[in-house]
């Protein structure tokens, strides 16, 4: 059921191998069913960069679904693979928090001092979420959908017809980075900073070759990004309320006396946010779709499928792999005794491809019964805020890609993404066929 690994050309897979070989639990290379079930470490690297994960949340789901990890590079933890197991923890915000840690992997130091409302339990998370959340109310996301197909029609009619391009920088990474500009309403032609900025954010410093230490990446984002925000924060406080994110937290009762590092705090959660599911999920349609071509064929004979196959996509793809909770106190899970203090991660990777709650879940079907039974947004009162502004985007861009093009055609080697929690892609090469 896993796929072959992918390997990027830049040697940043190679390093992450390397790192992994170090360690005496190395899952690289390994069968999973070889591995003695206390000693499986689903949090390395090199499992997700190169797709080699799968095997091992297959063993942990059907023998250990809430499984322990003593010993791991990012310390103890749980790993919860199911999709109903998932859900009860998301649902339980009283035993379960998000408060400061909301991922595996250690946060770097320079960004420990950030803090956003993704990272806050009640009632903080809530106050400040709901000071944004109009952004994507349906009256708003109304108004953009115009504005997102006109977008799309332009980057689709300005790609070269017979030449190899990178699909992720000509269209995918193109149409997010113009749609945060317009919710931001940050200076157009200097959009391609906020790509730049989420992805410096989601980065290993010193792995990949994005930024080379923390201390880089610290000085990028709060040199750089916080003060252009900051900027646009004092122009619009002293103007009058209008529909973009920087003056809704200007003007927002919960958010107005933010200080410096909690407002850089937000704009990262909303910048990858905004940025990583529809540009991961736009590449990943156009590769799933190649490796499934009967599917690709059903699209062609039947149009009307593409807000079916949208959530599929989102499913099949899983933008983010995982996001872990704090337990508050001790308590049980699938007859598991949790203490209070442990870390509970919540693999949306694997509870997406549970068989026990989706119909054959390693098929991409694009016309599924029903398609947004899925994790990748997440559950409860922190599923992602954006959900249906991510889904509009896909069904425009999908419906003006086929208008144009029978075939996007994958003409070579993929190169995955850096980051080991956003799952995407840096690097997809292709050629577009007109009908």
């Amino acid at each position: 059921m896993s796929s072959s690994p992918v390997f990027d050309k830049s040697g940043v897979t190679a390093k992450i191998i390397e790192q992994t070989e170090t360690l005496a639990n190395n899952m690289y290379g390994r069968d999973p069913m070889s591995v003695p079930l206390d000693e499986i470490d689903v949090s390395q690297p090199a499992l997700f960069h190169t797709s080699t994960m799968w095997g091992f949340f297959d063993r942990l789901r059907k023998e250990d679904p809430v499984h322990y990890c003593k010993d791991s590079i990012n310390g103890p933890f749980w790993s919860v693979t199911k999709f109903k197991d998932i859900m009860t923890v998301e649902a339980d915000h009283a035993t379960y928090s998000s408060d400061k840690r909301i991922t595996i992997f250690n946060q770097s130091e320079a960004l420990q001092s950030t803090t956003s409302f993704i990272a806050m339990d009640e009632p903080e998370h809530g106050n400040q979420r709901r000071t944004v959340q109009g952004v994507v109310a349906p009256t708003n996301l109304a108004l953009m959908e115009p504005i997102i197909r006109e977008r799309m029609e332009g980057i689709l009619d300005a790609l070269p017809i017979g030449e190899t391009f990178n699909w992720v920088e000509r269209v995918s990474i193109e149409l997010t980075t113009q749609m945060l500009a317009t919710l931001f309403d940050f200076p157009f032609e200097e959009r391609h900073k906020l790509t730049y900025w989420s992805d410096v954010a989601t980065s290993r410093p010193g792995i990949d070759d994005i930024v080379e230490s923390e201390e880089e990446q610290f000085r990028i984002l709060s040199e750089e990004c916080l003060p252009a925000f900051t900027k646009l924060w004092n122009e619009r406080v002293n103007a009058p309320p209008s529909n973009d994110l920087i003056s809704m937290l200007a003007h927002g009762e919960a958010t107005r006396n933010l200080q410096p590092m909690e407002f850089l705090g937000n704009l990262m959660l909303l910048i990858v946010g905004g940025n990583d599911t529809t540009r991961n999920s736009l590449s990943g349609g156009v590769h799933t779709l190649n490796q499934n071509p009967e599917e690709y064929q059903k699209l062609r004979d039947n149009l009307d499928l593409i807000p079916k196959m949208v959530p599929e996509i989102i499913r099949w793809q899983t933008p983010l792999t995982h996001m872990a909770r704090t337990a508050l106190k001790d308590t049980t899970l699938a007859g598991k005794q949790i203490k209070k203090g442990e870390l509970v991660v919540m693999w949306y990777v694997s509870g997406n491809r549970d068989e026990d709650s989706i119909d054959n879940p390693y098929d991409f079907i694009i016309d599924r019964a029903r398609p947004r039974e899925h994790l990748s947004f997440g559950f409860g009162i922190h599923r992602c805020m954006g959900n249906r502004l991510a889904e509009m985007q896909l069904r425009i861009a999908w419906e003006e890609i086929m208008k144009r093009f029978r075939f996007v055609e994958v003409v070579g080697e993929p190169v995955r993404s850096h980051s080991t929690f956003v799952n995407g892609f840096a690097d997809l090469p292709v050629q577009v066929h007109p009908w």
